[in-house]
This record gives C-alpha cells, sequence and structure tokens, in this order.
C-alpha cells in the first residue's frame, strides 16, 4: 500500500509539503487529528464522515488517528480534506494500491454532499509542487484556470469524491488541462478604469509628473484645493502604466490568490493593481489582517499605485506604517503565531488638500483655518516620511469658463503617454539585466553610481542645490534616481542639466 498522501500547507507565500499518514485500527472509535492543525483542519473529521457517505463508502467505526507532518508547521485551511479521504479510501480497498497517489498533490476542500470548494492559494502551491517535480495536482473545478496557468504539472479538475474515485482506480482517464497562456486570460480581469488623460483639461505640468512617475516606478504627492482634479489624475494614473510581463503578473497573482481574490473568472491579474484606501482603513487592515495575517492593500498594490486620497485625514501612526515599505519594498507582518514577509514594492500616488477646510491656497474662497490648525494638520507628514517622497506637485484648480476654451479632443490620449511611458520601461529593463532591479526607484547606491552618469555641468548645479538646500542623502540619490527617469524618457545616455533641473522643480518647496 502507498505509505504517505501528500498535500501542501500555504503560511502566507512559503509553502510546505504536508504528509498525511492514516493509521486505523480496532481500538475504541475516535478521529484524531495531531500535529498543529488549526481549527479548520480538526473540521474536518465532520465533513469526510458526511462526504464519504455521500459519495457511497463510509468512514470506519474504529479508532482513526490522522498525521500531518512535519510537526513543527502550523497546518491551516481545510486543504487537507481530500488527502486524509484517498488514505481512508485506500485502507478500505475502495482505490485500488496504484502510482497515481505517490507523484501527486491533493489540494480540496470536501462539501457534505461529497463535491469540492474553491479553496485559496492553489497558484503558490502549484508553482510550489512543479519546483519539487510533483507530475500532478488534483484540485477543485473552480481552482482550474488558476493552476492551469503553470506548464510542466498536469492540473486535474475534479467535480467530487466519486470522479476521483474512478480515476484513481483507473476507471475513468483524467485529462489534463489546457495550459493557459497570458492572452488567454486577458480582459478577465478586477482593474479598469473609465478616466483617460484625453478628458482632464490642462493641468499639463501634473500629467508631466505623472508620466515621470510611471515611467520611474516614483512615489508621488499632489496637492492644490478641492475640485482642481486630483482624484482625477490619480485614477487616470492607472491607464499610463507599462504592460505587466508573465513573471511579474502571476508574483502579483500569488498574492491575490492566498488573499481570496482568484477565481476562473479572474485566475490571472492580467493588469496593474490600483488600490484605493478610504482614510478610515487602520494600520493593520493596510499591511495585513487576521491571525494568519492575510495581505491587504500595502502588498496588493505591489507592482504599481497605491492611492492615499485626503491623505492628511490619515491618522499620523497609520501613515508610519509606509517607511518601512517604502524603503524596503517588502513588509514584514508578526503575529503571535509566525512572522509573514510579503512584497510590497508599489508607486504611492498622495493627494492632500493644503488645510483643514481646504481653501489656504485657494485665490477664489478665504481660508476659515487658523494658523495653529494649519500646523497641526501639515504636521501629521513626518519629515522621514517626507524625505521618501520622490515628487511634489501643486495641482491648480480649472476656472470653470476654461472648459469652453479648448476642445477636449486636443489633449493627449493615455494611450500615447503609456507608449512613451512603455519605452522608458523598456530601456530600465534591458539596463537591469542580470539584477534584480526592474525600475529606477529601486536602485541601490551603487547602481545609482554605476549608472547615473552626469555631464559636469549638471553635476556641478546638483551638489550646489544639495548644499544650498540641505538635503539628506536620501534625498539626493532620489533626485538622481528621478533624472535617470527623465532620462531615458528623453531617450539620453546621460544625465544632462535639464534633466537635473526638471528633478528639482518637482521637490516640495520648503514652507
Amino acid at each position: 500500500m502507498i505509505s504517505l498522501v501528500h498535500s501542501i500547507t500555504v503560511n502566507g507565500l512559503d509553502s510546505t509539503i504536508v504528509d498525511i499518514e492514516v493509521d486505523i485500527n480496532q481500538w475504541l472509535p475516535a478521529f484524531t487529528i495531531v500535529w498543529l492543525p488549526d481549527q479548520w483542519v480538526q473540521e474536518s473529521k465532520e465533513r469526510l464522515r458526511s462526504a464519504l457517505k455521500s459519495s457511497g463508502a463510509k468512514l470506519p467505526t474504529t479508532r482513526i488517528t490522522v498525521n500531518l507532518a512535519p510537526a513543527n508547521i502550523k497546518k491551516s485551511w481545510p486543504s487537507f480534506d481530500l488527502g486524509i479521504a484517498v488514505w481512508i479510501l485506500l485502507d478500505e480497498w475502495y482505490i485500488k494500491d496504484n502510482t497515481l497517489i505517490k507523484d501527486s498533490i491533493f489540494l480540496w476542500e470536501l462539501s457534505l454532499d461529497w463535491s469540492l470548494r474553491h479553496i485559496p492559494s492553489v497558484l503558490p502551491a502549484t508553482i510550489w509542487a512543479k519546483e519539487k517535480w510533483f507530475k500532478r495536482i488534483f484540485i477543485p473545478a473552480e481552482n482550474t484556470k488558476e493552476a492551469s496557468i503553470i506548464p510542466d504539472i498536469e492540473a486535474i479538475k475534479i467535480h467530487n469524491l466519486s470522479e476521483l474515485i474512478d480515476i484513481l482506480n483507473e476507471d475513468v482517464i483524467y485529462t489534463p488541462e489546457q495550459v493557459l497562456s497570458m492572452k488567454d486570460v486577458e480582459g478577465d480581469d478586477i482593474f479598469s478604469s473609465q478616466y483617460d488623460f484625453s478628458h482632464i483639461v490642462w493641468q499639463s505640468f501634473a500629467k508631466r509628473a505623472l508620466e515621470i512617475a510611471a515611467a520611474g516606478w516614483h512615489n508621488i504627492l499632489m496637492e492644490w484645493p478641492p475640485w482642481s482634479g486630483k482624484t482625477m489624475l490619480a485614477k487616470a494614473f492607472a491607464t499610463i502604466l507599462p504592460n505587466l510581463s508573465i513573471e511579474e503578473a502571476i508574483e502579483i497573482s500569488k498574492i491575490y490568490s492566498i488573499s481570496w481574490l482568484l477565481s476562473n473568472e479572474v485566475p490571472l491579474i492580467t493588469k496593474r493593481p490600483f488600490r484605493s484606501v478610504h482614510h478610515t482603513a487602520s494600520g493593520t487592515s493596510i499591511i495585513g489582517w487576521g491571525r494568519n495575517a492575510r495581505p491587504w492593500e500595502i502588498s496588493l498594490s505591489h507592482k504599481w499605485v497605491l492611492f492615499l486620497d485626503e491623505i492628511l485625514e490619515f491618522p499620523k501612526q497609520v501613515l508610519e506604517v509606509l517607511r518601512q515599505p517604502l524603503e524596503d519594498g517588502c513588509i514584514t507582518v508578526t503575529r503571535v503565531n509566525a512572522s509573514y514577509e510579503y512584497p510590497a514594492k508599489f508607486s504611492l500616488v498622495w493627494a492632500m488638500n493644503p488645510c483643514p477646510c481646504g481653501y489656504l491656497t485657494d485665490p477664489d474662497r478665504d481660508c476659515i483655518c487658523t494658523p495653529t490648525q494649519v500646523t497641526n494638520y501639515r504636521g501629521r507628514l513626518s519629515g522621514p516620511l517626507i524625505d521618501r517622497i520622490d515628487m511634489y506637485i501643486e495641482v491648480p484648480k480649472v476656472p470653470t469658463k476654461d472648459f469652453q476654451d479648448k476642445n477636449l479632443t486636443q489633449e493627449e490620449t493615455s494611450e500615447n503617454i503609456k507608449n512613451r511611458v512603455q519605452f522608458a520601461r523598456d530601456i530600465q529593463l534591458r539596463r537591469f539585466i542580470g539584477t534584480p532591479l526592474k525600475s529606477n526607484s529601486e536602485m541601490r547606491t551603487s547602481d545609482i553610481k554605476k549608472y547615473c552618469i552626469i555631464d559636469p555641468e549638471g553635476e556641478s548645479i546638483l551638489m550646489q542645490a544639495v548644499s544650498s538646500m540641505k538635503l539628506s542623502a536620501r534625498a539626493y540619490y532620489r533626485i538622481l534616481k528621478l533624472s535617470r527617469t527623465i532620462a531615458d524618457l528623453e531617450n539620453s545616455d546621460m544625465i544632462l542639466t535639464s534633466h537635473i533641473l526638471e528633478a528639482f522643480s518637482y521637490r516640495k518647496k520648503e514652507e
């Protein structure tokens, strides 16, 4: 008889093989699952009892001990139902001894009527099973497309327990699902935008800044009174983001898979994530929540945009949560039972009003805030957090009469801007071949010295400005990375004086 049935437990983005061993003997009736099963796994006993009965088999009325190895890893989510059921069916001879079991992974949650339910984390589990040289993975029908994206491993769709018994007994010849490409799932996405830069009148300075931010993956802060178009600009920003590669799509989709956000309708994230967070959100909900620290907004915006509207309405402690991921590109979430690390390389787009009433800098309305209120309000952005902002722009309000002075069709479309952004991004991908870097904003100090070559005049101006403005080392390197992106947009190998000056134009003015 086969000695082991294999399944997988997924903790964060890490996967571990779980060897399922079942002992059935003639002692007093009992059903025990040992070696760190959580409550979900413990409840498998009742699901198995009803599911086996519905399938025509039966749970032995003897002592059953289920061992989930290794012992030092917490077993979570109800994906072990099938593995335990297969072992019991083997012992009772409902399934013949065959070679399909030993090189297969079983991932299912059983319903009481013997059918299978959708489960999370199938994509990272399938990737891990392939890396460990398993030949096939048995999965619920609702997870089929998610697993079929990964080549070189057979994804076998199962609807119910009886169907599995027939396959393992070789009464039915199974057909692996066809491997899907990125084109096969294009259009089935959860990100879309009804905005276009051609719909936004004027704001050419803001559009240029957003183009640079998109090209180099930079953070940007927009400030001006209400009704100046900050939110609309941020939402249109999603339409100029460069295309995802298949590697990036799978990397992002793994995060969405463990967050229960993938399905057969959306098996792969094919567009850059754009996440908008309300100012009532807590720090926990932004970085990850729950006992198992399921990733949330910071990680769900990995590989592109996290938009925080009315940034100064957020509690200060929530804003400080952003400091580590902005610097390191990852977030470590610690809970009582474990510590999880999730990727969090995103472009942060912030929008803020200058004061509580919003009209401090509005030429058409008077501000009603006191100086103390303004100081306290703006003080929610700490110095270290401001230092991590790559670009700062003021977005002026467009007078209503100006909407009639310009034909909207004359504004440049998002498609044209995206073409330039993609051109600059392709330059960066070629530049960083053989390195883990994908964009200019990710460059480290050694990379900046290698790739940011400045003409003599520009270097002189840069050093004078850094000295007179008393900029930190972090701000100095961010200006260089921003200048490199501006140069890429102009297809220039060297950073010129004009690139340095434009980069300085996006620095926050001293108050």
